[in-house]
């Protein structure tokens, strides 16, 4: 399934997702479930942007409070503090490419938007852990990025349970996406939440029905890199799981993803490449 030719205002700029783009994954925490994913110090984290731009990433992705189960709560401040060092350097180094900031909280978007010129917001709640986050986003104008999740970081992986698991997932976005255009928010990413309250079970039903999100006419962003899903079931750690993330990458892009969210870009652009190759050669029978 080749995706729709979507495109994001990002502050006037057009940004096009005719083709798959790979976001690459910038982590400003001491504590991200993948530790090769950390960048602290100015040195550190100027060399993983050129190496994502390098690699062919077309977009960056950075957080400051780690959503893994069990993981420390971080305060405002400091979220806000991470933030507003780490990507006053990642300007510096690539003052060009699209900036998304991964948090949940409405005054950290609004900083990240206003004073230093983040273009997307990623929010892992899709407004349930800030109420202020949906009107925010209206203000800002900026394209907004909201995951499937219950509950929130700390207790999401404590027996969930659905009784219909896309039909719950499907009604959790037409809630929100209905009223986020109420507000008059326009550009809308859809994440289905892989690892994010659901066992391994739900995740791979969940994979195996994702085209089903293009109902909603929407690009989608799917973000599965070494996550536990890969080597609960293979078994290893998420430093062993690049085969695994690979893997489940080209079947997204087969099912439609729009956006890739990856810890190893330079494996992520390979498979887009290899699949939009195949694509373009099936069509050419």
């Amino acid at each position: 399934m080749s995706p729709a030719a979507f495109s994001l205002n990002l502050h006037g700029r057009l940004f096009s997702l005719s083709e798959p783009v790979v976001m690459g994954i910038i982590n400003l925490t001491p504590d991200s479930f993948y530790a090769a994913s950390r960048s602290n110090g100015e040195a550190q984290l100027t060399e993983r942007v050129l190496q994502i731009v390098s690699e062919g990433g077309k977009l960056i992705d950075v957080g400051a409070y780690s959503s893994r189960p069990g993981a420390s709560d971080v305060s405002v401040d400091e979220e806000m503090r991470r933030l507003r060092q780490g990507l006053k350097i990642i300007r510096a180094a690539c003052p060009d490419i699209p900036v998304s900031v991964d948090t949940f909280r409405a005054d950290v978007a609004k900083m990240c938007v206003e004073e230093l010129g983040v273009e997307i917001v990623n929010d892992i709640s899709a407004g349930e852990l800030d109420k202020e986050m949906f009107p925010t986003i209206a203000r800002l104008k900026v394209p907004y990025i909201m995951m499937h999740m219950k509950g929130n970081p700390r207790t999401m992986q404590d027996h969930p349970h659905y009784d219909d698991l896309m039909g719950e997932i499907f009604l959790y976005f037409s809630h929100k996406i209905n009223r986020l255009r109420e507000i008059g928010v326009s550009d809308i990413i859809l994440d289905p939440g892989f690892g994010f309250a659901k066992t391994l079970e739900h995740n791979y039903q969940l994979l195996s029905h994702l085209e089903d999100f293009h109902e909603f006419q929407l690009p989608l962003l799917v973000g599965i890199s070494r996550k536990s899903m890969i080597f609960r079931l293979l078994g290893g750690t998420p430093e062993s799981s690049l085969n695994g993330t690979t893997v489940l990458n080209v079947i997204s892009l087969l099912k439609g993803a729009h956006i890739l969210r990856v810890h190893d870009v330079k494996a992520c652009v390979e498979a887009v490449t290899i699949v939009k190759k195949m694509k373009e050669e099936g069509r050419r029978l």
